[in-house]
């Protein structure tokens, strides 16, 4: 099971997952991808995936689509809070060297 918000803090939009984000849940977050990319160019994304569980190559997939999409923008998007299974799998794929990661949705929101 998948549950995500956004907020705005800082004036900078958070996306927060919690649950598993894996090919049964990745296609419940697609409508929410697609309203934060289409809010205009130059958008800060920060994924808070503290309470992420597990994820997966579809939920990766998921997260990189986001990243694209706002960069072909000029907007980005960045994880605060990793931890657990969800930074294992970001190390293995070495995802932590393409995004900026922050332990904190203050530090990620003033980046």
């Amino acid at each position: 099971m998948l549950r995500f918000d956004v907020t705005v803090q800082e004036g900078v939009e958070v996306l927060a997952l919690e649950g598993r984000l894996d090919a049964v849940t990745a296609p419940e977050l697609r409508p929410t991808i697609d309203a934060l990319v289409a809010r205009g160019p130059k958008r800060r994304v920060v994924c808070d995936l503290r309470s992420l569980e597990t994820i997966d190559s579809s939920g990766v997939g998921a997260i990189i689509s986001l990243f694209k999409r706002l960069r072909l923008k000029g907007g980005d998007v960045c994880i605060a809070r990793l931890r657990g299974q969800p930074k294992e799998i970001f190390r293995l794929l070495r995802l932590d060297r393409a995004f900026d990661l922050y332990e904190t949705i203050e530090q990620a929101t003033k980046a």
